[in-house]
């Protein structure tokens, strides 16, 4: 039987850093930066795997999974090191399973539930505190106004075909086209964005835990 002693370093061994990888979506961002916002994607880093949400027509999980600091389709900016947290892998598989769950990807709003405040609540729900404000300060300001925006800009703009999905054999969602976040409104603005994409570049979904 283990002591308390073994049981508290066994724990130990689980302790890894919760970071936010910071991307632009646009290089007017050199210019937005200068008023204190811009146009971001996030994800959170967490167990050496990065984690975001995108959007796309089906009720199903818009949280996806890449390669930290490689999300397909946008420039890396910078990471934020948010906290630390104690937990086993197989602990926040579950965690973030559960945050599937309640962002699918038909859900998502450009001003009110985006990819940076998916980022701000896992790091909410993970640390207790949110990301910084700058990376969504420009939604929040939408939100404000939101009376002055045409709907368009209050609804999902991001749409992936159902011929892009595919099940690997882990059970996660696969897409290998298209750009999660993105906010293309046209095909010509749609197939642009999917020249982002490496040949070999992959975005992994979130099976969602069911309920």
């Amino acid at each position: 039987m283990r002591t308390e002693e073994e049981a508290s370093n066994s724990r130990m061994n689980y302790e890894t850093q919760v970071v936010l990888n910071v991307y632009d979506i646009t290089p007017l961002n050199n210019y937005l930066s200068w008023f204190g916002c811009g146009i971001f994607h996030s994800g959170i880093e967490v167990h050496g795997s990065e984690y975001g949400f995108g959007a796309h027509d089906f009720p199903a999980s818009g949280v996806f999974e890449v390669e930290p600091k490689t999300c397909p389709g946008f420039v890396y900016r910078c990471s934020i090191l948010l906290g630390r947290i104690n937990m086993p892998p197989s602990e926040f598989r579950t965690f973030i399973e559960n945050m599937a769950s309640e962002y699918h990807g038909n859900t998502y709003q450009l001003i009110s539930k985006n990819c940076n405040h998916f980022a701000d609540d896992v790091s909410r729900r993970l640390i207790g505190k949110g990301i910084p404000g700058w990376v969504n300060r420009l939604a929040r300001l939408g939100a404000l106004c939101s009376c002055l925006l045409p709907e368009s800009l209050k609804e999902t703009t991001v749409k992936q075909s159902p011929e892009f999905y595919a099940f690997s054999e882990d059970g996660k969602e696969s897409v290998s086209t298209n750009t999660p976040c993105d906010s293309s409104e046209s095909d010509d603005a749609d197939q642009d964005n999917r020249q982002l994409l490496s040949p070999s570049s992959e975005v992994n979904f979130v099976k969602e835990t069911s309920r």
